[in-house]
């Protein structure tokens, strides 16, 4: 099926579940946009969604929880300037409908002549994933052995493990958004993901590892090959971890190993990108479009169009086609990330990325699957070159302040490095900086881009997205290391 048949289809599955049982139609749709652009406003929309997942969970060798839920409804927008006014409702009724168009309408004042011309049309998006419903990818006795296997697997890698916690999700969801100029779209949204934590022990010392994937397929796509990879780096990350001595603190060089780690670069740089902060100059990237911004070489891009991938949408949730877009290019800055709103607002061209949680939040721009792209150097000699530094290949929590770019992360994994060799691991280590400084302090570019196995997920304002961060190995020099040696 090509994308425009894709579209069509898409279109056709989000009538049939979300209209036709409710009475629901198109000239539903068009009456309720037409009581909010009866009022004068720049923009407005209605976005319905349905939504089925199911959970389950293994510990102590027993499958101890298990969850199905559905959650359906639609949220109502109306824009006027900067101004947002938003209703939604679980109930998918015309007289709901038309009393959250009624609601929104307010925000501008009546009497005004309605300013739209409506085009009926169909979007056109892309098709990077398939529509099957991921849930019953697998029977539910199928989801059973499948922990199991991960319990088994890890227990059998070392008998340091004393615990193993794993988890499998998978979630069905159905959007369609009718736009006040006549723009149609739909989209039917596989998502799943496997998650593994272990708990290893020594001379009663304790200590965690962790891994996992997913994307938007189905269940099958994780092979015995995979699960037994996965077990693997999280029996191997508690094991390293079980070895590790505290890190030394001060000033130094870092090198961030490749793919996960990118989570810093989509925390202290991803973040200052996204238009609404630089509208509002609350970013420290605000006006800075054409200046440069980041050390020759660093390309920094947010693409909603990679295949199968967890950040990727083959429309946004204000119904417009994703795109690949060069964010940083050769460390000039060359574009901001835009949904409608702030698009229309600085004058420039939405990208795509338009994003909300569910029917019951605003749209808002955030990023999809945010990175770096390779260099040219190996990674063997990018370590090669630490005189006396931090190797971090895999990091736990963080937090940016926007306005001044500044973040501190937790580095879960990481070795100290002299003289280019790795000496041993260490804990308790925490990376400091400013994102446009550390963007400007990068010295080293490896060759070995790598995207993350398909875990991420974004918090802005309340909502949680779930997203794809990567990038190659990267030296940065002169990182404060907050360490507790």
């Amino acid at each position: 099926m090509n994308a425009p048949d894709s579209m069509l289809a898409a279109l056709g599955a989000a009538q049939a579940q979300l209209l036709t049982p409710f009475g629901l139609d198109e000239a539903a749709l068009a009456r309720a946009l037409a009581l909010i652009t009866a009022h004068r406003v720049d923009d407005a929309d209605l976005y319905f969604q349905t939504t089925r997942a199911e959970g389950w969970s293994l510990e102590e060798g027993i499958v101890k929880s298990g969850s199905f839920s559905i959650d359906q409804g639609v949220g109502v927008r109306a824009v006027v300037g900067e101004k947002t006014a938003f209703a939604y409702s679980d109930s998918l009724s015309e007289s709901a409908l038309n009393d959250c168009a009624t609601t929104v309408r307010t925000i501008a004042a009546a009497g005004q002549s309605k300013r739209f011309q409506v085009r009926p049309r169909r979007a056109t998006g892309l098709q990077l994933y398939g529509g099957d419903d991921p849930i019953a990818s697998l029977g539910s006795s199928e989801k059973v052995a499948l922990l199991e296997k991960v319990e088994k697997l890890a227990r059998a890698k070392d008998p340091a493990v004393v615990q193993v916690m794993a988890g499998v999700a998978a979630e069905h969801e159905l959007v369609l958004i009718a736009r006040a100029d006549g723009l149609m779209a739909a989209d039917v949204r596989p998502l799943v993901r496997l998650s593994v934590t272990v708990i290893a022990e020594r001379n009663g010392r304790r200590e965690v590892g962790s891994s996992g994937g997913g994307g938007r397929f189905g269940l099958g796509y994780f092979s015995d090959e995979l699960v037994q990879r996965y077990v693997d780096q999280a029996v191997s990350a508690a094991l390293t971890n079980l070895d590790s001595r505290p890190a030394p603190a001060g000033e130094m060089t870092v090198v961030l190993g490749p793919g996960w780690p990118g989570v810093l670069l989509h925390e202290a740089v991803g973040h200052g990108l996204e238009g609404d902060f630089n509208r509002k100059g609350s970013s420290t990237f605000a006006g800075r479009l054409g200046q440069r911004v980041a050390a020759p070489g660093v390309t920094v891009l947010d693409d909603g169009t990679l295949p199968d991938r967890r950040g990727s949408l083959n429309i946004d949730d204000e119904g417009h086609a994703t795109q690949r877009n060069v964010l940083i290019e050769d460390g000039i800055l060359v574009n901001y990330i835009q949904d409608a709103m702030n698009a229309r607002l600085m004058r420039r061209a939405a990208t795509g990325n338009g994003r909300r949680e569910s029917y019951a939040h605003v749209p808002m721009p955030r990023m999809t699957n945010t990175y770096m792209l390779a260099g040219q150097h190996d990674p063997a000699e990018i370590i090669a070159s630490i005189d006396r530094g931090l190797y971090a290949t895999n990091f736990g929590g963080g937090q940016v302040d926007i306005t001044s770019g500044k973040f501190v992360f937790s580095a879960s994994e990481a070795w100290w490095v002299e003289k280019g060799k790795l000496l041993y691991p260490v804990k308790g280590a925490t990376i400091i900086g400013s994102g446009p400084e550390s963007l400007q302090r990068v010295s080293m570019i490896g060759r070995d881009l790598e995207l993350d196995s398909g875990v991420g997920v974004c918090g802005k304002e309340g909502q949680s997205v779930p997203v794809g961060v990567g990038q190659p190995t990267l030296r940065i020099d002169g990182l404060t290391v907050g360490g507790t040696a």
